[in-house]
């Protein structure tokens, strides 16, 4: 396998002119789970039903609020859409609204699992729904990807790391079904049980993360066990494995990278996706960002941080 360092001073450009194709939005109900009605949005250009990869789209907000139609995410949805990839933006359960952080370690660590466990069987339930009508909507089941902003981008790391290994969450799809991709801008695992591996090869990921981000740990952040391990510690435990990624670090940055790569890296999603998942390639790829002028910002925090950062406490 290649392994490819590069280190970038300034900022990659902006997306490039889009296809005058136009994009067609439809809405359509795809479950309803503890008797909430969850929809979801198809971005697709043309009309063609050979097909296409996909790409499954988890809005950010904390568990706490978002919405899968936020206008802030449509030029990422539409980009993809003229690349010739069919977009499904979900709705999924916020597992932490009216959360203020309060309580035991036991009962904020309970809180924290629900929420991300919900979003994950959401999620799930969408790629069924993408597989039971991809015939109709022209999608490839092959290349089927996750992306996801902070708590979405947590959800779907969280969704392929327990497709990975085998957690009774995942049994819901298809025996042979595997991610084609994941695209996180500011994610992480969430574990229980100490420090999370991978017992099976992943897909491909494209992680995007600052070094100072206090929303989402940018390596980990744990008590007993129980916390979230960010980006840099999945890059290291997908080195171990020998599995292909891409990870774009930017120190100092914070957590505007949980939605800016979807403006001004649409052009690199892209290529990570032509490269890793059309053309199949396995190499393992490190972007180091340094913004000359930066101010230096604090690079450490306690899980309390973040949970002060995350939930107002009352």
């Amino acid at each position: 396998m290649r392994r490819l360092v590069i280190t970038i001073i300034t900022l990659l450009g902006w997306c490039g002119t889009l296809s005058a194709e136009d994009v067609v939005c439809d809405t359509f109900h795809y479950a309803t789970n503890d008797g909430i009605e969850l929809l979801l949005d198809r971005y697709a250009a043309g009309d063609s039903t050979e097909p296409r990869p996909c790409m499954i789209f988890a809005f950010g907000g904390g568990f706490v609020r978002g919405e899968r139609n936020t206008p802030y995410y449509v030029n990422y949805f539409e980009s993809l859409a003229r690349e010739g990839i069919v977009v499904v933006s979900i709705d999924y359960r916020l597992g932490l609204k009216g959360f203020d952080g309060k309580g035991g370690v036991r009962a904020i660590e309970a809180t924290l699992a629900r929420a991300v466990g919900i979003a994950v069987e959401d999620i799930y339930a969408a790629t069924n729904y993408v597989i039971d009508n991809a015939a109709a909507w022209g999608v490839d089941t092959q290349k089927i990807m996750l992306s996801g902003s902070s708590a979405g981008a947590i959800a779907s790391v969280q969704a392929e790391w327990l497709r990975c290994n085998g957690a009774d969450a995942a049994t819901v799809l298809p025996t042979d079904f595997r991610y084609a991709a994941v695209v996180s801008c500011a994610g992480a695992i969430f574990s229980t049980k100490g420090k999370p591996t991978f017992n099976d090869t992943p897909a491909p990921m494209l992680l995007f993360h600052g070094t100072s981000d206090n929303n989402v740990p940018y390596n980990k952040a744990a008590i007993m066990g129980t916390g979230f391990y960010g980006s840099k510690y999945i890059a290291k435990q997908l080195d171990r494995i020998d599995a292909p990624y891409m990870f774009y670090s930017v120190e100092y940055g914070d957590h505007q990278l949980a939605g800016t790569p979807l403006w001004d890296k649409c052009d690199l999603i892209k290529q990570f996706i032509r490269d890793y998942v059309t053309d199949g390639h396995r190499q393992r790829t490190t972007i180091n960002v340094e913004n000359i002028g930066t101010e230096r910002r604090k690079t450490r925090f306690t899980p309390m941080d973040y949970i002060r950062a995350n939930y107002k406490r009352k």
